[in-house]
């Protein structure tokens, strides 16, 4: 007996018997999910036999029935009830805690690291060795697949060659997505993993837009093909509420370049805006504070490359200077250790003096870009996540009662 803060005792309460194993709960809840036997012996690489005898050991440590078995169907007790919902709580903290560790411990972070190695080591002094770069910043996404359940088709968004990507064979667009490598290298085809995977997790349509890249195609040629995918988007039956402009990097300068862009002409604005790791200063602010030698100058070198003398001041391509009052609400995602995540920091403070509604989500990660490793990084797991629920807000204007937009074609 245990006294408790008001002096009186309470009987203490039975640990759990030291016998259960993990095993035997990730049994039980494979089955209790499943509600067949089978299923969940397939869901776990087990045979049946075996899963079962793991099921009527955790019943006989505990000492009551979880499940009713009969020849047609599987159905848990109330016991089985309880149990589930405090296991799957369980699992899920056991799991979040495991990640978490491998992560602080480096081993996800040194994957990344390596797989973007090669562009870090890659030069652009010459023509060359842009071209290597380019070829660098490919190989890093196909080391990835989009989800299996994402279709790829491609379309013609108003001149721009453009991939829709979404789950199941019939999806439309929601969400315009403009990639990033510093409007010199990237590609709509590169990011179909990323894409797939926010496609995926919102349960919509992306858009990935193949714009112009410097050098052979300058400022403002980039932004002028991500007004044209815009517009044609809401020519195919989308109302703006419904749509979300989304970059990563460049990207985002790009995202929020067009915004401006639209303002400006007097254009519907979209309904959000979702920003991964933006880099928004061509001037490199920022990156100056953190980098040095060749990585800075490389850096600089590609900023040249895209701005081809324009001003580096203009708000469409450095809209940390610009006025953003009257931008639809904003989800700003960065890693706290990429030399970047001082954009995000100063994009999320302009939004909120210009009364703009924002939200920043950060990351114990250092990796620039970190959202592309969602099939093996934890927080880009969680990241791709969090923006499909954020891109899924779309939809639900899309779908609510009295929504107004052009017919479809």
């Amino acid at each position: 007996m245990t006294e408790d803060a008001t002096g009186g005792t309470v009987s203490p309460i039975p640990a759990a018997p030291d016998a259960i194993e993990l095993r035997h709960l990730r049994a039980f809840v494979a089955v209790a999910e499943e509600l067949n036997f089978g299923r969940a012996a397939t869901r776990l690489y087990v045979s049946q036999p075996a899963l079962s005898r793991q099921i009527r050991a955790l019943e006989r440590l505990l000492g009551c029935d979880l499940l009713r078995r009969s020849t047609h169907r599987v159905e848990l007790t109330l016991a089985g009830e309880s149990l589930l919902a405090r296991t799957r709580d369980l699992l899920s903290d056991l799991d979040d805690a495991v990640s978490a560790t491998r992560t602080v411990g480096g081993e996800h972070t040194r994957r990344a690291a390596v797989l973007w190695g090669a562009v870090q080591e890659a030069s652009v002094i010459a023509d060359a060795d842009l071209q290597q770069m380019r070829d660098a910043y490919e190989s890093v996404q196909q080391q990835f697949a989009p989800p299996p359940e994402v279709r790829v088709r491609s379309v013609n968004a108003g001149g721009v060659p453009s991939l829709l990507l979404g789950p199941g064979e019939d999806h439309r667009a929601t969400t315009l997505f403009l990639h990033g490598g510093g409007g010199v290298m990237g590609s709509a085809f590169g990011y179909q993993p990323l894409v797939g995977a926010l496609a995926a997790a919102a349960d919509t349509g992306v858009m990935a837009a193949e714009y112009r890249l410097a050098p052979e195609h300058p400022f403002p040629a980039a932004l002028e093909d991500a007004l044209s995918a815009y517009l044609w988007l809401l020519d195919r039956g989308v109302a703006p509420e419904q749509v979300t402009v989304a970059g990563d990097s460049f990207g985002g300068s790009m995202a929020l370049g067009l915004l401006l862009s639209l303002r400006r002409r007097d254009l519907p604005l979209p309904g959000g805006a979702l920003f991964l790791c933006p880099g928004l200063d061509p001037r490199l602010t920022a990156l100056a504070k953190t980098l040095s030698g060749e990585d800075l100058a490389k850096a600089r070198k590609v900023t040249e490359l895209y701005l081809d003398g324009h001003s580096p001041d203009d708000p469409l391509v450095n809209p940390l200077t610009a006025d953003l009052a009257g931008l639809p609400p904003l989800l700003v995602q960065a890693a706290t250790r990429d030399p970047s995540v001082d954009d995000a920091h100063r994009l999320v403070e302009r939004a909120t003096d210009c009364g703009v509604e924002v939200k920043l989500e950060l990351y114990p990660v250092e990796t620039h870009i970190f959202q592309i490793f969602w099939p093996f990084l934890p927080e880009a797991a969680d990241a791709v996540q969090r923006a499909g629920r954020f891109l899924q807000a779309g939809t639900a204007r899309a779908t609510a009662p009295g929504t107004l937009g052009r017919a479809g074609r």
